[in-house]
């Protein structure tokens, strides 16, 4: 008995700290307990009881187990959610955060956020605490709640060291030696420049030339019978190639303005000025085409007057000389008088130390792979040496002359072809000598580096820039809707949006046909250049958009046939090819290849591409005239029609034909007639003189004087305003 008695005494003692512990729990302090569960399938009780197997039937306190359980699993996540401690009011964001983040960074409750965003064009119904928000709703929050806010600070990279080449210091005057000038024959198309070079050079460079027009630019050495040295640049004339034309007075000495003694100055020839002249580098004046009739070389001094280029003759210090550059009249004169100015110039250079020089072009070969031409202003260039061009490095494998024929080393002044690139420089880059391979790769990896921050500079910026454009024009929205409901403006703007969310695929399709996928192919980087500088220039967007997916150097491969299946887009091809098996696959695919040797049919054939893809415009073609001479109305069963009593003034009405009703000159209807009559007979058609009866097929009072004029309606394929300025 007393065993029972014990037994009874402790399950009371219990059950009273069970009771206790119950009411803890409904004052929602349980955190605050010592005790924990038991993780036991089989005896969910507290390591506090004695004996434990006493309580496993007990439902009042499995009950208040599984309550403490779910309210210690509350309590445990709300610690883990600590809030962070705001710094001054500031609000660390980023471009994207969710709800949760949002509320934790800035120490409110998720209610603070969906109250922020009322009143804006967001779903508040969709939102749930891990939805993302954009920058621009993070930072609307944070102004509203009277915060500030600044970027989250990326990780930090270590500071890079510079690891770039550079040039060496100038050298000293004693180690100089003298070196051929380089001169650059500059002018307008067509006006000798090539022939011009083609006489010295005693080849036949024009008569490889598409169309008799140097399409991109070459460096040639020039032997003269005296011994000297020169080598010559010859630059496009065309408009399209104004870049190659600036990059050719870069490297030079001597500029040879060309000009035809029958045309004159012309546009090209200004600009040439205007290149020498920010180049600070002298002119000599040749006037070529004098043996024509219509030759005239003094007005041609005199034009030139205007453009601050004075002749000796006038009292200035530009050499001119009259040449017929076909029949190789004064040829060298022109070249001693070059002669002579280098030698004024003293041109000296380096030729000791690593090399330094220009790339003047660069293409890829087929058979040589990435080439370039180049010339030398300091150091000799020997094969095997490492060198470095913008982002990409060669070690000399061969080196040519203009000619073809391989050379061993080449000195400064002189232009030489070098194969060896792993991949092909742009026109214009700085080539420098280095010590080794590894460290070419240090030079390029730096390259790209800065590059790549430089990139990323603009883009953010760019970004902001978007940003700033977007506020604005959701405040203006804001404030039109001001007025409105939070329930009315939502309506408002899913009427505003409702065609986007519902546009149907044909309509997008349609809105596609309004844009020019093309893909640009060229034989060199000076032409693919100037190609993509007069498609910079275009302009008429809202017409038709021009899309430039891809550009490179080399014939066309079928990557490009399946870039343009993918965004059915047109290739562009200039002085390359496309073999026989590549337009196949073109056919089949239905790709378009447009292949050009010259410059102006392969712009004139994209602008056709353009306006293939605008729509029709509808031309209306006049029929018929005739005026309003009397008015009165018939009655059709209740209803009264008004009839204009009419005569032909000029040509015919047909009543199969569109009309149009005009008054004091405007437009007031336009339709068919329902009907047309001559002496109350029905009729087709009423010529000139005569008069007739007509009622419209709507509902419109005549006026005594008013014009009926019957007219068809044209489709006429319309052409793009873009003008490239050719």
């Amino acid at each position: 008995m007393n065993r029972g008695l014990i037994l009874k005494f402790e399950n009371l003692v219990q059950l009273r700290g069970a009771c206790r512990q119950l009411r803890t729990l409904s004052h929602r302090k349980v955190y605050q307990a010592q005790w924990k569960p038991v993780q036991s399938s089989a005896h969910p009780v507290w390591s506090v009881l004695l004996y434990p197997q006493f309580w496993q039937k007990d439902k009042l306190i499995s009950t208040a187990l599984s309550q403490r359980r779910h309210l210690a699993t509350k309590e445990e996540t709300k610690k883990k959610k600590k809030k962070i401690p705001l710094t001054k009011g500031e609000v660390e964001i980023k471009q994207k955060m969710t709800l949760e983040e949002l509320a934790r960074a800035m120490g409110k409750d998720i209610d603070h956020i969906y109250e922020a965003l009322l009143h804006t064009d967001i779903d508040l119904d969709s939102l749930e605490p891990d939805s993302i928000l954009y920058e621009d709703y993070i930072k609307l929050i944070v102004k509203k709640s009277g915060m500030k806010y600044k970027s989250a600070k990326l990780k930090e990279e270590k500071e890079r060291e510079n690891t770039d080449a550079v040039k060496r210091p100038p050298a000293d005057p004693a180690v100089l030696t003298p070196r051929p000038p380089v001169v650059t024959i500059l002018g307008h198309v067509d006006h000798g420049k090539t022939t011009l070079l083609d006489s010295l050079r005693k080849t036949q460079v024009a008569s490889m030339e598409a169309g008799g027009i140097t399409q991109h630019i070459g460096a040639f050495l020039v032997h003269l019978p005296s011994g000297e040295k020169i080598t010559f640049l010859d630059t496009p004339g065309h408009a399209a190639f104004s870049a190659m034309r600036a990059r050719g007075t870069h490297v030079t000495d001597i500029v040879i303005l060309v000009v035809a003694a029958e045309d004159g100055v012309m546009q090209q020839t200004i600009e040439s000025i205007q290149h020498a002249k920010n180049a600070g580098v002298p002119l000599i004046l040749a006037i070529n085409k004098c043996d024509k009739p219509e030759a005239d070389p003094e007005r041609v001094k005199k034009e030139l007057l205007a453009y601050d280029v004075v002749c000796e003759e006038y009292g200035g210090d530009v050499q001119a000389v009259n040449i017929s550059a076909l029949k190789g009249e004064n040829l060298m004169v022109l070249a001693e008088a070059t002669v002579v100015l280098a030698e004024m110039l003293e041109l000296k250079a380096d030729s000791t130390g690593l090399v330094e020089g220009t790339v003047i072009e660069s293409r890829k070969d087929k058979g040589k792979g990435p080439v370039t031409t180049a010339i030398i202003q300091r150091g000799t260039l020997r094969k095997g040496c490492v060198l470095v061009a913008g982002k990409t490095w060669a070690k000399v494998r061969f080196m040519f002359d203009e000619n073809g024929k391989a050379v061993e080393e080449a000195s400064p002044g002189i232009p030489v072809e070098i194969m060896g690139w792993k991949e092909v420089p742009s026109a214009g880059e700085e080539i420098l000598e280095v010590e080794s391979e590894r460290r070419a790769h240090e030079v390029v990896a730096w390259r790209t580096y800065v590059e790549q921050q430089e990139r990323m500079k603009r883009d953010v910026e760019v970004i902001e820039a978007k940003q700033t454009e977007h506020r604005v024009e959701y405040e203006k929205q804001q404030q039109k809707l001001a007025h409105l409901t939070w329930r009315q403006k939502k309506a408002v703007l899913y009427k505003a949006n409702k065609h986007l969310m519902f546009s149907k695929p044909k309509e997008k399709t349609e809105m596609d046909k309004n844009v020019l996928s093309v893909i640009v192919k060229g034989d060199v980087d000076g032409s693919l250049e100037a190609i993509l500088n007069i498609l910079d220039s275009y302009d008429a967007h809202s017409e038709c958009k021009l899309d430039i997916i891809h550009f490179g150097m080399g014939d066309i491969s079928e990557t490009d046939i399946s870039l343009a299946e993918a965004f059915n887009g047109v290739v562009f091809g200039f002085s390359v090819k496309a073999n026989a098996s590549i337009k196949q696959l073109a056919a089949k695919k239905g790709i378009k290849i447009k292949l050009h040797n010259i410059i102006y049919k392969l712009i004139e054939d994209l602008k056709d591409e353009l306006s293939s893809r605008l729509p029709p415009s509808v031309v209306e073609n006049t029929i018929g005239e005739a005026s309003v001479l009397n008015i009165f109305s018939v009655t059709v069963g209740k209803n009264k029609i008004p009839v204009a009593g009419c005569r032909v003034q000029k040509g015919l009405l047909d009543k199969k034909m569109k009309f149009k009703l005009i008054r004091n000159g405007d437009v007031i209807w336009k339709g068919s007639l329902s009907s047309l009559k001559h002496h109350k007979d029905d009729v087709q058609v009423i010529k000139t003189g005569m008069d007739c009866g007509l009622s419209l097929d709507k509902y419109i009072e005549f006026s005594i004087g008013d014009e009926i004029i019957c007219y068809e309606e044209n489709e006429v394929q319309q052409t793009t305003s873009w003008d490239p300025g050719f």
